[in-house]
């Protein structure tokens, strides 16, 4: 038996000997019933999971063998140790692994695992810029949802680095839909820019047609 195999048995054991029913049906009803949960708050997560994250997160190429292990079984709190795991090894992401972020994305959607996959897709695009044209773009026009999401939110880092005309183009080809997670993030998107960059946010927002939610979010720091 692989020494990882043994270590991702004992987290998994440890997660589950840490269930919590009562916290579980509270978890699960703040998530709408989409994931099962085991009920561990995310202190006692960061707690159980440190010594485990500290010796895995040693050799510093990723395992995806065990990021899909993890998004494979039912209980939420093991995506959650996968994306911190990830979170860790940021930096050793190859431009190949946009494709195994993608489909991260699309496996168990939901705004806080694609919200957490996000910011590792803006770490690739800031070491290999063309992945905005070679893939992002394509995701903007996506039938998936998250997908698009993640093209209008994943340069909430970049600060004043915030490639905009990218950004222009993600909110226009998504600005005129009904659906709630793609104007929550154009709003968010262009509070974060305002930060930064408030009188673009003020002239983007006056010229442009934007759902009120998207107005309100965006315009919060102006």
């Amino acid at each position: 038996m692989e020494t990882k195999f043994i270590d991702t048995v004992k987290i998994v054991d440890i997660y589950e000997k840490n269930a919590n029913r009562e916290l579980a049906l509270r978890m699960e009803s703040y998530m709408k019933n989409h994931f099962s949960f085991l009920g561990i708050p995310k202190p006692l997560r960061a707690q159980l999971s440190k010594p485990f994250l500290k010796e895995k997160t040693k050799v510093k190429i990723i395992d995806w063998d065990f990021v899909f292990q993890m998004f494979e079984k039912s209980e939420r709190e093991f995506q959650y140790l996968a994306m911190e795991y990830l979170r860790k090894l940021e930096k050793t992401l190859q431009k190949s692994d946009i494709e195994m972020l993608e489909k991260l994305i699309k496996t168990k959607s939901w705004w806080d695992s694609v919200d957490a996959l996000a910011p590792l897709v803006g770490v690739l695009c800031q070491k290999h810029p063309v992945l905005k044209e070679e893939v992002l773009m394509n995701w903007m026009e996506s039938s998936d949802i998250w997908l698009k999401r993640v093209s209008i939110i994943f340069q909430l880092k970049y600060k004043d680095q915030t490639d905009t005309e990218f950004l222009k183009k993600a909110i226009l080809r998504n600005n005129m839909t009904k659906e709630f997670f793609l104007n929550k993030a154009i709003g968010w998107a262009l509070r974060q820019y305002s930060k930064f960059n408030p009188d673009w946010v003020k002239i983007f927002i006056s010229t442009h047609s934007l759902s009120p939610l998207s107005i309100r979010e965006g315009s919060k720091y102006l």
